[in-house]
C-alpha cells in the first residue's frame, strides 16, 4: 500500500500544483476535487489514473473529440431528494435532465470508442445508463423548464380559466381608461402598475369621480393611484385561480419527485462521474501548459530523469519570460543516492524539489514535465525534510526537530523508500552534526532506500567516494564569476567556494588567510582540490561545448553544399539527356530533308522510301532494346529537363516584359507641330531640310540641291522658323 505523508506534500509544496490543476476545472465540484487532490494508495487504480488523463490529452490528436463534460451542480436537488415530502421546482428538474443528457452522450461516446480510449471507457461502464429520468420529466417539464398544461386535466383547466380572465381583466381596465381619460381627469401618465396590479393615474381633484380602490399616490399627492371596480373584481377571481394553479402545480410537482427519488443514488454517481471527468481533463490542461507527458513506468526500482523541469519554477518564468534550467539525474540499484554538494544559490534544493514533486505528482495521476526517454518507478512511501522546520508550538528548536524527524525515518526506511534530505546534518556542531548524519546515511544505505541528500560535509562527501551505491555530484559555477549554471554534474563532489565568494564579495585577503589558518590543513586542502576539479570541470564543458558548436556548423555546412551537388549534379544529367535527345532529333531531321532534296531533284520514290524505312528500323531496334520503364523515367527527364528550361525561358520573358511595360510607362513628350519653313529632319538621317509647303501628311523638304516628299510622321523637329 503506497502512503506519503501531509508534511512531504507541504515540504514539496505540492498544494499549489494542486491549486493549478484546479483553476483549469470547469466544475465547482471538480475544482474541489482538484484542491484535494492527494497520491493514490492502490497502485492498479493509480496505473489507470494515468493511462486516463493520457488518453483524454490524446483526444487532443483525435478527429473524435471528447464530448462536453460541463454541468451545474444539483448539490441541493440531491439534499431535497433525500427529505421526505419535497418536491423539486421545474427549474431544478431541468438541471437533473440536463446532467443526464451529459452523462448518457459521454457513455454513448466511451462505449463506441473502446479502441481510442480504452482505459476511460472501463471506467464509464461503472456508471448507468438510463433515459427513465428524462422520459418521466420531460412529460411533464416543457423545454423552458414551465409545467406543461397537459400536465393534468384540472391544470388545464385552470390555465383556461386564467386566459380568460385575463382577457377579461385587460378589456375591462382598457374601457375604463378610454372613458376616464375623455372625461379628462387621468393624468398624462395616464396609467401605472402598483402591487402587481393596473392602476388609472388619476388626478387628485378628480378622484371621488373614479369608482374602485385607491392603492396609493404620488410624493407630491397630486395623483392617486385607483384600481377601477371592474378591474378589481377581475384581479381577486384572477388571484384565486392562480392559487388554484400554483397549489396543482406543487401537486404535480410533488408526485413527480417521487418518482425521481428512488433515483437519487444514480444522480450521485452522475455527479460524481462528471466532477472525475472534470479534473481528468483538468489535469490534462495543465500536462498541456508544460508539455508533460506520462513516462515509462518501470517494475524495477529504476528512476531516471530526462531535462526534467521543476513544474511551478516554469509556469513562474513562462509567464515573466525568464528561462529554466532543466535537470537529468537517475537513481538505481547501482546508484540509489545521491549526494549533492556545492555552494548555496547553486540549484541543490531545488534540484532536490524537483524529484520529489515530480514523483509525487506521478502518483497521484498527474503526467511530468520530462524528456520522453525518462522513467519512473513507483515508491510506496516518500519522506522529506526539506527547510527550517523549527517547530514553535513544541518549543524544539530546528535541530531538535530535525532530530525527531530522521527518528521517524528510520521506523518508515526501507527498500520501496525515497528520502529527501535538504541541507543534511545542519543544526548543531559541523564535527558533531556531521558524524551523527554520517551514521544515519549509512543506515539509509544499508537498508537500499532511494534518496537524494544536499550537503556541505566534507565527511558526507567522503563517504559517498567510499560507498559503491552512493553517487557525489554538483551543481556547476562558472568559475571565474561564481555565477550558478543550474546544471548537475554526477560523479564529483562540490566545493563549497567558501573562502573564494568571500574574496570575491570584498572581504580582505588578510582576514581570509587567516581564517584559513583556524582551519585544519587537510580540510583546506580537501575543499580545494574539489574546487580545483570543479574548475577544470568548467574549462572543459566549456571546450566540449565550443567543439560541439562547431561541429555542428561544420555538420550542417557540409549536409547544405551536398544537397547543392546533388541538385546540380541531377540538373547537369537532365540537361545532357535533353542535348542528347535533341542532338538525335536534329539528326533525323536532316536526313528526312537529304531524302526530300534527294526526292526533289529525280523524283524516285522507291531509294527515298528504302533509306525511309532503314531509319524507322533503326531507332525501332532502340526502343526495342529499352524497357517499358526506362522509356518511361527516360521520357519523364525530358520533360522535367524541357519544363526547367521552358520556367527558365519564361522568366527570362517576364523580366524583358516588365522592362518593355517600364521603357512605355515613361512620359512621351508630346509631338510638335510641324509648319512651314520649319528646320526638320528625317529620325533615321542627318541631312537637315526646310519645309516648302504642307499637304494631305506629307510635307516638301527643299534641302539645297533637291527637294523630296516625306510623311510628316517621319520626320522630326530642329529649329522653329524664324
Amino acid at each position: 500500500m503506497i502512503k506519503i505523508s501531509p508534511k512531504t506534500l507541504k515540504d514539496l509544496e505540492f498544494s499549489t500544483v494542486a491549486k493549478q490543476v484546479s483553476e483549469y476545472c470547469n466544475t465547482d465540484k471538480g475544482k474541489e476535487k482538484a484542491i484535494h487532490i492527494v497520491p493514490f494508495t492502490d497502485k492498479d487504480i493509480l496505473i489507470d489514473a494515468l493511462k486516463m488523463v493520457n488518453e483524454y490529452k490524446s483526444s487532443y490528436f483525435q478527429d473524435a473529440r471528447i464530448p462536453n463534460h460541463g454541468y451545474d451542480s444539483i448539490g441541493n436537488e440531491l439534499k431535497l431528494l433525500g427529505i421526505e415530502n419535497t418536491f423539486l421546482e421545474a427549474n431544478n428538474l431541468k438541471k437533473i435532465v440536463s446532467l443526464n443528457f451529459t452523462v448518457n452522450d459521454l457513455l454513448y461516446f466511451f462505449n463506441k470508442k473502446v479502441e481510442l480510449y480504452p482505459t476511460l471507457s472501463k471506467f464509464s461502464r461503472e456508471i448507468t445508463f438510463t433515459t427513465d429520468i428524462i422520459k418521466s420529466i420531460e412529460v411533464i417539464i416543457d423545454k423552458f423548464g414551465e409545467v406543461k398544461n397537459s400536465a393534468s386535466p384540472i391544470l388545464q383547466n385552470v390555465r383556461r380559466s386564467i386566459t380568460s380572465v385575463q382577457g377579461q381583466l385587460n378589456g375591462s381596465f382598457g374601457r375604463d381608461l378610454s372613458r376616464y381619460s375623455a372625461a379628462g381627469v387621468l393624468d398624462d401618465i395616464r396609467e401605472t402598475v402598483v402591487d402587481n396590479r393596473r392602476v388609472l393615474a388619476v388626478k387628485a381633484m378628480y378622484r371621488r369621480k373614479v369608482k374602485g380602490a385607491i392603492l396609493g399616490s404620488s410624493k407630491t399627492g397630486s395623483i392617486v393611484y385607483i384600481e377601477p371596480e371592474a378591474t378589481r373584481n377581475y384581479n381577486n377571481e384572477l388571484s384565486n385561480l392562480l392559487y388554484e394553479e400554483r397549489e396543482e402545480v406543487i401537486r404535480i410537482l410533488k408526485k413527480l419527485t417521487n418518482e425521481i427519488r428512488p433515483y437519487q443514488e444514480i444522480l450521485i454517481s452522475f455527479q460524481e462521474y462528471l466532477s472525475d471527468i472534470d479534473v481528468i481533463a483538468a489535469k490534462t490542461k495543465y500536462a498541456e501548459s508544460m508539455n508533460a507527458l506520462l513516462p515509462k513506468i518501470s517494475e524495477n526500482r529504476d528512476l531516471y530523469l530526462k531535462d526534467a523541469y521543476h513544474p511551478v519554477l516554469l509556469l513562474n518564468n513562462k509567464s515573466k519570460g525568464d528561462t529554466t534550467y532543466p535537470q537529468t539525474i537517475g537513481l538505481s540499484n547501482d546508484s540509489r543516492i545521491i549526494v549533492i554538494s556545492g555552494p548555496n544559490a547553486g540549484g541543490k534544493s531545488i534540484t532536490l524539489k524537483t524529484v520529489g514533486l515530480l514523483q509525487v505528482m506521478l502518483q497521484s495521476g498527474m503526467l511530468v514535465p520530462v524528456h520522453e526517454y525518462s522513467r519512473m518507478c513507483l515508491f510506496d512511501t516518500i519522506l522529506s525534510d526539506i527547510g527550517d522546520n523549527q517547530s514553535i508550538e513544541n518549543h524544539l528548536s530546528t535541530y531538535s526537530y530535525r532530530l525527531k524527524n530522521m527518528n521517524y525515518f528510520l521506523r518508515k526506511c526501507n527498500e520501496r523508500t525515497l528520502f529527501l534530505i535538504d541541507e543534511f546534518g545542519t543544526g548543531s556542531d559541523p564535527e558533531l552534526g556531521g558524524a551523527l548524519a554520517e551514521a544515519f546515511l549509512e543506515v539509509f544505505y544499508e537498508r537500499e532506500a532511494f534518496g537524494i541528500i544536499t550537503t556541505h560535509y566534507a565527511n558526507l562527501k567522503m563517504l559517498a567516494n567510499e560507498l559503491p551505491a552512493i553517487t557525489n555530484a554538483n551543481m556547476l559555477f562558472d568559475t571565474r564569476t561564481l555565477k550558478p549554471l543550474f546544471k548537475l554534474h554526477l560523479g564529483e563532489a562540490g566545493s563549497s567556494f567558501t573562502f573564494e565568494v568571500a574574496q570575491k564579495n570584498g572581504i580582505p585577503y588578510s582576514l581570509i588567510n587567516k581564517a584559513k589558518k583556524k582551519v585544519e590543513r587537510g580540510k583546506i586542502r580537501f575543499d580545494k582540490s574539489i574546487a580545483n576539479l570543479q574548475k577544470e570541470r568548467s574549462k572543459l564543458e566549456k571546450t566540449r561545448t565550443k567543439l560541439d558548436s562547431e561541429a555542428n556548423k561544420a555538420g550542417s555546412e557540409k549536409e547544405r553544399l551536398e544537397k547543392i551537388n546533388d541538385r546540380v549534379q541531377k540538373k547537369l544529367e537532365s540537361y545532357q539527356e535533353l542535348y542528347d535527345a535533341n542532338q538525335r532529333l536534329i539528326y533525323l531531321g536532316n536526313k528526312v530533308k537529304g531524302l526530300s532534296e534527294s526526292y526533289f531533284k529525280n523524283k524516285k520514290k522507291k531509294p527515298v522510301i528504302d533509306e525511309f524505312m532503314k531509319i524507322l528500323e533503326i531507332e525501332n531496334v532502340k526502343i526495342k532494346q529499352q524497357t517499358a520503364k526506362q522509356r518511361k523515367a527516360e521520357k519523364a527527364k525530358q520533360e522535367k529537363a524541357k519544363k526547367e528550361v521552358e520556367q527558365k525561358v519564361e522568366v527570362i520573358r517576364k523580366e524583358k516584359k516588365k522592362q518593355k511595360e517600364k521603357e512605355e510607362a515613361k512620359p512621351v513628350k508630346p509631338k510638335p507641330v510641324l509648319k512651314v519653313n520649319d528646320r526638320v529632319r528625317m529620325h533615321d538621317g542627318k541631312a537637315i531640310g526646310v519645309i516648302d509647303s504642307i499637304e494631305k501628311g506629307k510635307a516638301t523638304i527643299d534641302y539645297g540641291m533637291f527637294t523630296t516628299n516625306v510623311s510628316i510622321d517621319l520626320l522630326e523637329l530642329v529649329e522653329r522658323k524664324r
